[in-house]
């Protein structure tokens, strides 16, 4: 089987493009999907680290948004995308 320069290029862009998805793009979506699942099975009560490296404990739960306590009398509002992830889940009663 005699392959031209033309026909060589071809399968070797897709085989970049193959490796590409499998080391890139497929993982990363995986990733998302992951964190999607992680907010949306956040209750309150849960402790959380954001993205910025804050601890705290999530007390009430909005639509885009979280009310985060951080100190005693110190709430603040984050969205969930700011989430990094879940430390510790509430115990379930």
């Amino acid at each position: 089987m005699n392959l031209g320069p033309q026909s060589a290029s071809i399968i070797y862009i897709v085989a970049l493009f193959a490796i590409l998805y499998f080391l890139m793009i497929r993982p990363q979506q995986k990733r998302q999907k992951q964190h999607a699942a992680m907010i949306k099975a956040l209750n309150v009560g849960d402790n959380i680290v954001t993205v910025g490296g804050l601890l705290g404990s999530v007390i009430k739960i909005k639509e885009t948004t979280v009310v985060v306590r951080v100190a005693d009398k110190v709430n603040i509002e984050i969205l969930k995308n700011a989430i990094a992830q879940v430390t510790e889940k509430k115990a379930e009663e």
